[in-house]
């Protein structure tokens, strides 16, 4: 099915039939960190539900910057997908998520430029770049490289692009004998003792940190960790409107996941980014309304959300040691489309002397590949430039976020490390037991 069949789809549907719900109260336009920085974007009302209207009929003139264009949709280009449109809407429209179909129908029936099918091929970087991960960090570090690939590729050379790790997770989890799925000699634990692991590209390929932070925290607290083959998630592709490929990679991670989730198991991602779409993107952007994808939504915890949940059972370990320190912390957009309030913080306030901080600020700007374009990181730098200024002003030796291209995007703008919250249970549970050792 292409492109615009899955969006003519939609119409008949709840993602584009939404739109009939809009109330004009323009609490989306108030909300929406691009059209707060550029008049590039007129908002999200304006190119989502309003233009919906219209999108069936006889292409539209309308002029943007003194030019007459022959779409009415070139402007959804500038939405940033944060999504916040949606999460603030009164009447339920999909609003994000229509201006996201309306992007890749402006761009069906074409090639894709090359810069945006490269940042959707998360997988293909990560194989190439992590077996010569000296020379790619070479590269990444390199101005006048970047440079280069800024004015021939068109990825901004102070867009935050991540540094690959000596090894991957994956890699790694294979050489310490990690569980991969059952064999003969090992069945699969229960599901009340155990958890499947997505892992997704960023702690695979650029943190696995991340990766053995949560390891650690869920061991600790009686869970034994399952991470199954899996690709990509497919965002970046969402993001950048191709669908098609995004659809094949859904597909890939349902036809593993689903058996586990059918199973009982629960699904534990560390990237808010990855569990949203297996939550709700496949569903809603890609049309995978089965019921493997079905189980698989039902079956998908963020992290940080799953020990909340353990805590309001009473079964989370909470023998933490005092971190005697200031903790910024960046809600990022994807956390709050789950709706699921800030987990985060809830685990942070168990900590003896962690004095989390929520920022509150709406976007860091980035919006996963959105930032890195040669056009759109100024307005991405824009969005973030007030939390990057508080995060400078206060001081603190390092920020809590829970999404990897947020982490990336403020580090590179402040200068502070940026670490993943199940990172700081980790270390409170190191200092907890560090204090439990008599001197």
């Amino acid at each position: 099915m292409t492109v615009a069949a899955l969006v003519d789809r939609a119409l008949d549907e709840g993602v584009g039939m939404s739109a009939d719900e809009c109330l004009k109260c323009n609490i989306c336009n108030t909300v929406c960190p691009v059209a707060r920085v550029t008049d590039l974007f007129p908002g999200p009302k304006y190119v989502g539900p309003q233009a919906q209207r219209f999108r069936m009929g006889s292409p539209l003139p309308v002029a943007v910057g003194g030019e007459r264009l022959r779409s009415p949709d070139v402007t959804v280009d500038w939405c940033s997908g944060c999504g916040w449109c949606t999460t603030v809407c009164p009447a339920g429209v999909k609003i994000a998520e229509i201006n996201n179909r309306a992007r890749a129908t402006m761009r069906s029936g074409r090639r894709p430029r090359f810069r945006d099918w490269l940042l959707g091929q998360t997988d293909l970087l990560g194989r190439l770049g992590a077996p010569v991960a000296p020379l790619a960090n070479f590269v990444l570090r390199n101005r006048l490289l970047r440079l280069i690939g800024e004015v021939t590729v068109g990825i901004h050379r102070r867009a935050p692009l991540p540094l690959y790790a000596g090894q991957p997770f994956r890699s790694r989890w294979r050489r310490r004998g990690g569980r991969v799925g059952a064999t003969s000699e090992a069945p699969l634990p229960p599901p009340d003792r155990a958890v499947v692991y997505f892992h997704g590209c960023a702690a695979n390929y650029y943190e696995p940190h991340v990766a053995d932070a949560a390891v650690a925290v869920l061991a600790r607290n009686g869970y034994e960790v399952i991470a199954p083959p899996q690709v990509c998630c497919g965002l970046p592709l969402i993001s950048n409107g191709l669908y098609g490929q995004a659809r094949a990679r859904a597909r890939e991670n349902l036809v593993t996941l689903a058996g586990y989730a059918r199973q009982g198991y629960r699904i534990v991602g560390t990237s808010t980014s990855c569990t949203h779409t297996l939550k709700a993107e496949y569903r809603e952007m890609l049309d995978l309304d089965d019921a493997d994808a079905h189980a698989v939504a039902d079956a998908t915890w963020d992290i940080c959300e799953f020990l909340v949940h353990l805590h309001d059972e009473g079964r989370l370990d909470t023998d933490f040691g005092r971190l005697d320190e200031e903790l910024p912390y960046h809600a990022p957009c994807q956390l709050r489309s789950h709706g699921i309030g800030l987990p985060a913080l809830d685990l942070f306030a168990l900590v003896p002397g962690l004095r989390a901080i929520d920022f509150d600020h709406d976007c860091c700007g980035v919006a996963g590949t959105y930032g890195l374009k040669r056009e759109k990181y100024e307005v991405a730098m824009a969005v973030g430039a007030d939390l990057f200024r508080r995060i400078k002003a206060s001081g603190a030796q390092a920020t809590a976020c829970d999404s990897e291209t947020c982490r990336w995007q403020i580090a590179a703008a402040t200068g502070t490390p940026v670490r993943h919250p199940v990172e700081i249970l980790a270390a409170a549970y190191a200092a907890g037991d560090r204090a439990a050792v008599p001197d």
